[in-house]
């Protein structure tokens, strides 16, 4: 019997808003869609009322955990750890387990320790399938090297906070995937980090794929931190430092910039996204940025 543990509806609250499965003002029923997603999915795991179906479960605890429903992720990671009513994959039960884990559930966190770290690509179910979009410009049928990345980024942005469709438009922009990409400017690796940018998030390798994805991704959780959330004046600063976004007081009239703010909109396809304030302070600017739209 799975032990019984709580359900910390805030977590699943940021991770509704992380994977974009309801805008922002809808966001308080998150945590109502999932808890009712995953009452319905147990009655059919252990046939409570209903016969029992282990598909279905599956199907609704998926939908449920991609809610960010950290007891429905449980759930999954049990299942496929325990082969209830499912053939045993531990690779599987690793993915739901490290949802679970990563929002500090102990019992997901020791579990993870017995089935082993997740590899691969996460589950078809918490895909958002928007991503196929980046994935799919470039070539049809990108190299095993790309297959790789895109696992990675997958897999990593959501323990920044970053939602991966974000991760993936930045480093598309930036390097086209390429991890040995070296600018005019010595921005370096996948997701392009100047030397001053790499070593303020203490990346030592920046052309090592991984540290680089992290050491943007960490650049990336302090400015949605800093910037509130504004995935335009996010894009701006990546691009152009942030310093350049409160100087102008919004987005740089730098043709390159506003290409790439462009860009990044368009793949990613929102202008907010979830942050968390205690990455950092707000720019003291943002008030007078907000201000200069509004005139």
């Amino acid at each position: 019997m799975k032990p019984a543990r709580p359900n910390p509806a805030s977590a699943a609250l940021l991770f509704a808003l992380l994977v974009g499965a309801l805008p922002a003002a809808a966001a308080n029923d998150s945590g109502t869609q999932a808890a009712a997603l995953r009452v319905e999915a147990r009655s059919f795991e252990h046939g409570e009322g209903v016969a029992r179906d282990p598909a279905r479960a599956i199907e609704l605890y998926c939908a449920a955990a991609r809610l960010g429903d950290i007891e429905a992720q449980y759930s999954l990671g049990w299942i496929y750890a325990n082969a209830r009513g499912v053939p045993r994959d531990d690779a599987m039960a690793a993915h739901f387990f490290a949802l679970a884990a990563r929002s500090g559930d102990p019992l997901a966190q020791r579990m993870l320790r017995q089935v082993g770290e997740p590899s691969g690509d996460p589950p078809a179910c918490l895909r958002d399938p928007d991503d196929e979009e980046i994935d799919a410009q470039g070539d049809d049928d990108p190299p095993p090297a790309q297959r790789e990345i895109i696992g990675m980024l997958r897999r990593i942005a959501p323990e920044y906070g970053v939602h991966p469709r974000l991760a993936m438009a930045i480093v598309r922009s930036e390097s086209n995937f390429n991890h040995a990409a070296l600018s005019p400017k010595n921005a370096q690796g996948l997701m392009q980090l100047i030397p001053e940018t790499a070593e303020r998030f203490k990346v030592s390798k920046p052309f090592d794929p991984e540290q680089n994805i992290r050491g943007g991704l960490s650049y990336l959780r302090w400015l949605l931190a800093y910037f509130r959330g504004d995935v335009k004046l996010v894009a701006a600063a990546y691009n152009a430092g942030e310093g350049a976004v409160e100087r102008y007081r919004g987005i740089p009239p730098y043709p390159e910039t506003r290409d790439y703010v462009q860009r990044i909109r368009t793949l990613f396809k929102r202008d907010e996204h979830p942050y968390d304030p205690a990455v950092t302070a707000p720019s003291p600017e943002l008030q007078r940025i907000s201000a200069r739209r509004l005139l």
